[in-house]
């Protein structure tokens, strides 16, 4: 926990402690972590300054925190301050609702002195000639102070490692890193591996649910929502999967992840999958990037197969397994293997749910019930349920495109139920089919699309996938 400047005792923090508290925040009152006293009094001393909360401008409005401008996510509020009627930002109020009447505000004394580290790294791995190519890059680019740098690399190529000599050679420079992603459960899997990483240097995981809420650390990963309550306060910002849902389709969070960044920063993007806008910038050469089209085992990425079941849709409305599903789970490679089975919506995941189960029994391939669920982005025990399968204690995971990223399990088989469902993008069919074969001890995980007719993105998804193994010559 990071301490309370709420009083002048011996026990008090320090000036540069309080600075590391609340420098490059933007927060509401009621978020600062300061009694009513101290903050008045760091108010007066203009330690802490106030800013609109939301501008107005002719018959137009912007929330100054998300940068939201829709007119339809505004709305009027009764104020029990004010005893009349303010308006107020829609789209961040699960952040805390910001009012026009009521000002964010951010730290205006001095700014922090970070550590220069000379040697922080504590990771003893190796890595392979592309991935040091491609870290050796990332870390000339955070030394030279580049505006930007793109990362592309197939899933599975150690994006994760190949930080590594970027965020040292930051350390070492005495600079703030944030390593920013759309999903929480992707904070979760990388906050462990950077902490090894990195075992002498204060590192935060801030997400929704977080124990710690301080983010006063040196390196700090977040989710990219997290991002809305920092302002000039990273000289590294590393975007994790920024084709990402919801990052690429929300305005507020590219909004934010600019404004979280010092005015000498240096942007690493990272991604398997670059949406059109940055090919676009890359063919053009405005966009400089690095590109890794092998995993970090050699092994090529399981080209997905795709199979037609024609009462697909009505099967699987009807809480039925598609004869085409049972058939290839009867007859997988090897049912050592867990089984990752995607489908595109919640109250399917729960309704299949018992089918499966009684279906995977009476096949043998689970000796208990205990030994499948399902999990879902509102699921309360959505932490639970991804580490249990993680450490093997469940064997079948139904699971929506909240897995489709950014986690590791070492031996897996791949299901997409009704891929040709819109929310089963291309993206997020390459994303889905990277879950399997990651480990140089089982690289060639089976992927399958059961759907009732192909679509664009499960060709163009099929097609990306064989031009990456072709590109990497395997």
């Amino acid at each position: 926990m990071q301490p309370h400047p709420t009083s002048s005792t011996t026990d008090a923090p320090s000036n540069e402690a309080i600075s590391r508290l609340l420098s490059g925040k933007l927060l509401l009152r009621e978020e600062f972590p300061l009694d009513e006293k101290t903050f008045q009094r760091f108010l007066e001393q203009k330690l802490i300054a106030p800013t609109a909360s939301i501008l107005t401008k002719a018959f137009s409005h912007q929330c100054q925190r998300c940068g939201n401008k829709k007119k339809s996510l505004f709305a009027l509020i009764p104020c029990e301050i004010c005893l009349s009627t303010h308006l107020y930002c829609r789209k961040c109020i699960e952040m805390g609702r910001v009012m026009a009447c009521q000002p964010l505000y951010y730290w205006t004394g001095e700014k922090p002195v970070w550590p220069a580290h000379a040697d922080p790294c504590t990771w003893e791995g190796a890595l392979t000639h592309l991935q040091q190519r491609a870290a050796d890059r990332i870390a000339e680019a955070i030394a030279g102070q580049e505006k930007e740098l793109l990362c592309w690399a197939v899933c599975g190529a150690g994006k994760t490692e190949m930080l590594f000599p970027g965020i040292t050679k930051a350390l070492k420079l005495g600079r703030r890193i944030c390593i920013a992603t759309p999903r929480a459960d992707v904070v979760r899997e990388l906050l462990p591996r950077i902490r090894r990483a990195y075992q002498d240097v204060e590192v935060e995981g801030l997400y929704g649910g977080s124990e710690n809420k301080a983010g006063s650390a040196q390196l700090i990963l977040a989710t990219t929502h997290q991002l809305l309550r920092y302002q000039d306060a990273f000289d590294v910002m590393v975007i994790d999967e920024i084709d990402a849902f919801p990052y690429h389709a929300d305005p507020s969070l590219p909004f934010a992840a600019e404004r979280a960044k010092t005015s000498a920063s240096t942007t690493i993007y990272l991604t398997a999958t670059p949406r059109k806008n940055h090919r676009k910038r890359i063919n053009r050469r405005n966009l400089p990037h690095i590109f890794v089209p092998v995993r970090f085992h050699g092994h090529p990425l399981p080209v997905p197969k795709l199979n037609i079941s024609f009462s697909l849709k009505r099967d699987l409305k009807n809480a039925i397994l598609p004869q085409a599903f049972q058939k290839w789970t009867e007859a997988r490679e090897t049912k050592k293997r867990q089984l990752l089975i995607f489908v595109p919506a919640v109250s399917m995941a729960e309704n299949l749910q018992e089918p499966l189960t009684q279906f995977f029994l009476k096949e043998r391939t689970i000796s208990s019930p205990d030994q499948l669920t399902a999990v879902h982005a509102a699921d309360p025990d959505r932490e639970e349920k991804v580490q249990q399968f993680r450490d093997k204690q469940l064997h079948i995971l139904i699971t929506t495109t909240i897995l489709e990223r950014g986690v590791t399990f070492p031996s897996v088989d791949v299901a997409v139920l009704d891929a040709g469902h819109e929310v089963f993008d291309e993206a997020a069919l390459v994303q889905i089919a990277g879950r399997a074969g990651r480990s140089p001890d089982d690289p060639t995980g089976e992927v399958v699309f059961f759907h009732e007719g192909k679509t664009d993105a499960m060709v163009q998804a099929k097609e990306a996938i064989r031009k990456m193994n072709h590109r990497g010559g395997i």
